[in-house]
């Protein structure tokens, strides 16, 4: 790292909400260009900055700042500049002026200490002199603030969180428990937190330190690996073992932390178990609502089923099997159902009638599904209006723009359907689940559709799976594959390998290839080239629109993280014509292909053209394309098909390369052709679920990149990985009635 110093001459952009600047500072009597987080830099100050020299293609070499320090103006000329940026609200040129000519170099003492002298100057008075000195004793608040933090290594566009959520009080409360910043800042983890906190000297054994590890243990459970919950004797050992402490005490911190309300014990007498309170909450809420909107039965109130169903198939030119006829007719007689099946056993075809048959019935209904893509395919399998599932709730700005997802907490509207419709439900996690259930009142059918076989949703919980497994939820299960569906080998391969069998590669049918490699070396090779060219010379297929590249894994050479490199250097070269921005690792390009990775709420977005429509909310999984990026500002312009989203610096981490996607990140997508590579280092994340889950994701083409023995190991690892969740018990126990809950097959309507 190099440490340059100078005094700022000139500010060319800075983004008020996170602090990125663009200055030109005179260092060594050279106008050097900074770049980099620095809240409220001010022209007249001399700033000493560490980081490191970078090139940018269009603007030359800058400074890139990580830390910086700041030295308050000492000549007049300096204090001028400063005082007359704007920096201190009330205070321009003029002003500047007249103070340096009335207090000369003591004009900062007269600022801090005695604000009402700024009174004796014409044209200022009383009320605004105190304005003005109020201003400036808050600069020197975050100044300080930001100071004390950067000495910790918290980074300014940390710095900015961290003042905006405790102001001035911000160095008393790091230094009196520094765990608050991991416990109420988004973003700063426990380890940086942990850090600070021994740094200042605090006990190893804490309860403050073990509280907020315990917390942290539990988030990144549900955040990484999609748990509602861990088992007590988990958490003691895990945060036993990270923090050298004895499990005895850290079991009774967990006690008193449920005792205190901050999280839950479920006293299962066979497994304690310890969820975050908002989880807990979640889980409750949606197994009561579901119970509630169960419980009302449709039975007498529509009569002539087969009469309709059969005018709807002559109308559509189909003919409903014996089971999907059932799920037709379980739909509109119970408040709540599953209609479970792998590809091609027409849950598309099931949807269509139902909502024909809504139609003739004149009963309204909503479409939705978890993802914009997802949506976006239900919309053109039903030719009527699906939305996304946060849109259909309005999940969109809140005041508190910092909270994160686990800790929502709103008032959801009302759906006023009479039935809605919820397509790849495997997708919809605990959180969003509850929201919607909490929108729909009683007396609203609720029809949820997915593939159980699927992997669960990225997010935590394991709702799909949990209904259907409580018994207490009508299930319809779809087992037939339709005479045009058996054609595909896609399909056809999809189910031998959810049965455990071997797929058939490189059938004269076509449409499921294994393209044999060496090693992963050849591996990444051969998916490069049959993405680039092979694919796009004999099918015709766009590279970036029409083929997307899936992995097991993010790490190695055929990881997520090395083929999105090795794609981007083939598929979207580096051009003098072509603006780009680097952050952190990853070089964003115009062009680009990239993918939303985390919900944003509050991100806004405008419909493409002139008149668009305007609103809130990306969510993760969304993929788009880099339009345009402002290397003044460094802003980058994402198309999500027809919507604008403009990212600042501060988000950039949101965003990633989409060349190539893990398998969970392409989930309620589909994609005209599928490559992936097979591996069996990995057996927690090479197994038969996954595959499953991965050929799935294509309409025509699968190309498989590997050992066929490979394939085959995959196909035998019936492994699947733990996941914690609680609602299968919430629902068995909200419930006791006994139902039928697997529609028999041989049910006559």
């Amino acid at each position: 790292m190099i440490t340059i110093q100078g005094e700022v001459e000139e500010i060319i952009f800075r983004n008020e909400i996170n602090g990125y600047t663009v200055c030109n500072i005179n260092h060594e009597g050279n106008m050097t260009t900074v770049i980099g987080h620095m809240i409220s830099v001010s022209m007249g100050e001399t700033i000493r900055v560490t980081g490191k020299w970078v090139n940018h293609p269009s603007y030359g070499q800058q400074f890139k700042a990580e830390m910086y320090e700041r030295q308050m103006p000492k000549t007049e000329n300096s204090i001028i500049k400063f005082l007359g940026s704007g920096i201190i609200k009330g205070v321009r040129e003029a002003t500047a002026r007249k103070i340096i000519d009335r207090f000369g170099d003591r004009a900062f003492e007269i600022l801090d200490a005695q604000p009402h002298r700024l009174a004796e100057i014409k044209g200022i008075s009383m009320e605004k002199a105190l304005a003005i000195g109020q201003a400036f004793n808050e600069y020197g608040q975050m100044r300080d603030v930001s100071t004390f933090l950067q000495k910790y290594g918290i980074s300014p566009l940390f710095v900015n969180r961290i003042y905006k959520q405790f102001g001035d009080r911000a160095i008393g409360i790091v230094k009196e428990n520094p765990y608050r910043l991991a416990d109420e800042i988004p973003g700063i983890g426990f380890k940086t937190a942990d850090r600070i906190a021994l740094s200042l000297g605090a006990d190893p054994s804490s309860e403050n330190r073990i509280a907020s590890c315990i917390t942290y243990i539990l988030a990144n459970a549900a955040i990484q690996h999609g748990h509602t919950f861990l088992p007590i004797s988990k958490i003691t050992e895990f945060v036993s073992d990270l923090l050298g402490v004895n499990s005895s005490l850290v079991h009774d911190i967990v006690i008193s932390l449920a005792v205190s309300g901050r999280i839950v014990i479920d006293r299962n007498p066979e497994l304690q178990k310890v969820f975050l309170r908002s989880l807990n909450q979640a889980e409750a809420s949606a197994a009561r609502k579901l119970i509630d909107l169960s419980l009302v039965n449709f039975e007498e109130t529509v009569d002539n089923l087969s009469e309709y169903i059969s005018n709807i198939e002559s109308e559509q030119g189909i003919g409903l099997v014996k089971e999907q006829q059932n799920a037709v007719v379980e739909s509109l007689r119970n408040g709540v159902i599953v209609i479970t099946g792998g590809p091609g056993t027409g849950k598309t075809t099931i949807i269509n009638t139902i909502v024909r048959l809504l139609e003739k019935l004149d009963l309204s209904y909503a479409l939705a599904a978890p993802t914009g893509r997802a949506a976006k395919r239900l919309s053109d399998a039903t030719g009527r209006e699906a939305k996304t599932i946060h849109r259909l709730l309005e999940l969109g700005r809140r005041e508190d723009d910092d909270v994160d997802i686990l800790s929502i907490s709103r008032n959801a509207p009302v759906l006023n359907e009479d039935v809605v419709i919820i397509d790849e439900t495997s997708m919809v996690d605990i959180i969003l689940m509850n929201h919607l259930l909490k929108s729909i009142v009683s007396g609203t059918r609720l029809i949820m559709v997915g593939d159980a076989d699927q992997l669960p949703a990225v997010g935590p919980g394991n709702v799909l799976k949990d209904i259907i497994a409580s018994g207490v939820i009508r299930t319809v299960r779809l087992t037939e594959i339709f005479r045009q569906s058996s054609r595909s080998m896609i399909v056809v391969n999809a189910h031998k390998i959810n049965k455990g069998e071997y797929p058939v590669f490189n059938n004269s049918e076509g449409g499921f290839f294994l393209s044999r490699s060496r090693n992963y070396t050849d591996s990444l090779k051969k998916i490069v080239s049959i993405c680039s060219e092979r694919l796009t010379k004999h099918k015709g297929y766009d590279p970036i629109k029409d083929i997307q590249v899936l992995s097991p894994t993010r790490k190695g050479l055929i990881g997520v993280n090395n083929l999105n490199n090795e794609l981007q250097k083939v598929l979207n070269p580096r051009s003098d014509s072509k603006a780009e921005k680097v952050y952190a690792d990853t070089t964003f390009r115009k062009g680009d292909k990239v993918m939303q990775i985390k919900n944003n709420y509050d991100l806004a977005w405008k419909r493409k053209g002139a008149y668009g429509e305007c609103g809130f909310g990306v969510f993760n999984g969304d993929i788009g394309r880099i339009t345009e990026i402002d290397e003044e500002s460094g802003i980058i312009i994402v198309l999500y098909d027809d919507r604008e989203v403009e990212y600042s610096a501060d988000i950039f981490d949101e965003m990633e390369l989409a060349y190539a996607v893990t398998v969970h990140k392409s989930q309620g997508s589909e994609f005209p052709a599928i490559i992936m590579p097979v591996m069996r280092e990995l057996p927690m994340l090479t197994t038969r679920n996954l595959l499953y889950t991965a050929i799935t994701r294509a309409k025509e083409m699968v190309v498989l990149v590997g050992k066929e023995d490979d394939a085959r190991f995959m196909v035998d690892n019936f492994r699947e990985v733990k996941r914690y969740s609680g609602l299968v018990d919430k629902l068995s126990s909200s419930f006791s009635p006994i139902l039928l809950t697997e529609v028999n097959n041989d049910y006559s309507y």
